[in-house]
């Protein structure tokens, strides 16, 4: 039987086979065996179905925040749950980047992770901008993962490595192995822990800014104490 979510999971399928942009009404009707008439009781446009794509992702992402958990804890936790339905969907979630969402299952996500931002004292421009650098480091560490952005990313296996002149680039000889390998878990984490530590130090700042200020910079001692904890 055809429905929305059946429409919605081809699409999906086929983003992640073959990207975005092989997706038309008419292909999505071909993938399910259907006229491309009968999509349109159910899906109005492809600008429609590219935003429920989108919308299906995002309602994946599994949040276990702990409201009792330090601010710093809680954007660690939702970084990476967001990292890990971005890696599940890599192409899809650049759909999800590329879209001006309003459902409900579109914007849960981003409720949560401005209102921890705003709980940690942070206002109103500075939780915005703060989310959409998070977004940006996911999304491109997500690129580097999938090869999308080859530069500095690890050597393959099956990949020719060229020769460098250590006259020429002395450091780059000398840390060469550190170029040629990577441990996604790893550089994501590092990533995490520069962005989640600056953020601390700046909520530290704000606070002893305010009469009676000290126990953010507390809290951000705490958080840089704590940053080498997984």
């Amino acid at each position: 039987m055809l429905n929305r979510t059946r429409i919605v999971t081809a699409a999906v399928e086929l983003i992640e086979r073959e990207g975005a942009d092989a997706v038309s009404m008419r292909r999505i009707a071909a993938e399910l065996g259907v006229g491309v008439m009968s999509l349109y009781n159910h899906v109005p446009s492809k600008a429609a179905l590219l935003d429920a794509v989108a919308e299906d992702v995002l309602s994946r992402i599994g949040f276990t925040d702990d409201p009792s958990a330090h601010w710093t804890e809680r954007v660690r936790i939702q970084a990476r749950a967001f990292r890990r339905i971005a890696h599940h969907y890599p192409r899809s979630t650049m759909v999800v980047v590329s879209r001006q969402l309003n459902s409900t299952a579109g914007l849960l996500p981003v409720e949560r992770a401005l209102a921890t931002l705003r709980e940690a004292g942070f206002d109103g421009g500075e939780a915005v901008r703060m989310l959409r650098m998070f977004i940006a480091y996911v999304v491109g560490s997500l690129l580097r993962e999938v090869g999308v952005t080859p530069t500095f990313a690890p050597v393959r296996a099956d990949a020719a490595v060229a020769e460098v002149d250590p006259a020429l680039f002395p450091v780059v000889s000398e840390l060469r192995p550190h170029l040629d390998s990577c441990d996604h878990d790893e550089e994501f984490e590092f990533g995490l822990e520069l962005l989640v530590q600056a953020m601390a130090v700046r909520a530290a700042a704000r606070a002893d800014a305010q009469p009676g200020g000290g126990e953010g910079e507390r809290g951000g001692e705490r958080a840089g104490r704590g940053g080498a904890r997984q």
